[in-house]
């Protein structure tokens, strides 16, 4: 198999070839004076597997892995393996007026309609928002939706290491995660705490109740996904209202848009966050305060085991 990247996942890319021994492919990226992007496939992928890493965080990156993908299928590659370490358009998965475009479907479609080299195609997605995420995709494009359980069990025991078992309580920043924060306290060995929220407005929401007793504990939040930190900040002020002794935070994908994370760490709430590399907005706020795991050697092993 050769790994290929979108120019703002060269970084994964290149973690993910050399833990899973891939070698890199080569694609020639220039601008014309317009604006306009041109990509060339410059390594022969002629009846070999090729691997496209690169996520959505922005419409230009989703076009860019578009079209370098249909170039990959058109120069000869037999089988197409299309990586998306963050799934965008979460905001936008489901319809809830009548009239609202579903973009995390239309964005489906339109990698579904890659063309399907001889021996198939998939595209591997990792902790989606939400699970009905992969029945958008359509046609010969096969979705594999990644669990990232092992980083995070990794990233939630690096947190906790004076802890012990008994020291710290895993919770959810809203109910819709907490399957997940279930599933993951079990195999810590830990409770699970959970938060319900009240709906003032279409902006507001207020913390109602906390469902497990924490006074005195290390409370470490997960959630999917990280943005502005609102959820996040929301959360933390009940479990310190309730007596938690510290809070943390632990989520797979950091987005963190303009101040947000200068914003979380200023409130005084979280003493830490951890997320993984799934998004390149975390790899430039990286910091003692926010610190990273990656998740290139589950995404090489997967490409090497996954048929």
């Amino acid at each position: 198999m050769i790994v290929f990247h979108s120019l703002s996942y060269e970084k994964l890319g290149r973690e993910i070839a050399a833990c899973g021994a891939f070698p890199l492919g080569e694609v020639i990226v220039k601008r014309f004076p317009d604006g306009e992007r041109y990509q060339r496939v410059a390594s022969d992928v002629s009846g070999k597997d090729v691997a496209l890493i690169g996520g959505t965080p922005t419409d230009a990156d989703a076009l860019e892995i578009y079209d370098l993908a249909n170039g990959l299928v058109d120069s000869g590659a037999r089988s197409l393996t299309l990586v998306i370490p963050f799934f965008g358009y979460a905001t936008m998965e489901r319809a809830s007026k009548q009239g609202e475009v579903v973009t995390a479907k239309t964005r489906a479609r339109l990698f579904s309609s890659i063309p399907v080299p001889g021996s198939g195609s998939r595209v591997m997605l990792v902790d989606l928002h939400t699970e009905g995420i992969p029945y958008y995709f359509e046609g010969g494009m096969r979705p594999v939706h990644v669990y990232a359980t092992p980083i995070i069990l990794q990233a939630v025991r690096a947190l906790t290491k004076e802890d012990g078992s008994s020291g710290f309580v895993l919770a959810c920043t809203d109910a819709g995660r907490a399957k997940w924060v279930e599933s993951l306290a079990n195999d810590l060995g830990v409770s699970a705490s959970f938060v319900f929220k009240r709906r003032l407005d279409d902006r507001r929401t207020e913390v109602a109740a906390v469902s497990a007793a924490v006074q005195g504990k290390h409370v470490i939040l997960y959630d999917d996904m990280v943005r502005t930190g609102g959820s996040l900040l929301g959360a933390a002020r009940a479990y310190q209202q309730a007596g938690a002794a510290r809070i943390s935070a632990v989520a797979t994908h950091g987005i963190f848009p303009e101040d947000s994370l200068e914003r979380i760490q200023e409130s005084g709430l979280i003493d830490q966050i951890v997320v993984t590399d799934t998004h390149p907005r975390a790899l430039t706020l990286q910091s003692d305060y926010l610190r990273l795991f990656s998740v290139a050697g589950l995404l090489a092993d997967k490409l090497r085991s996954a048929p």
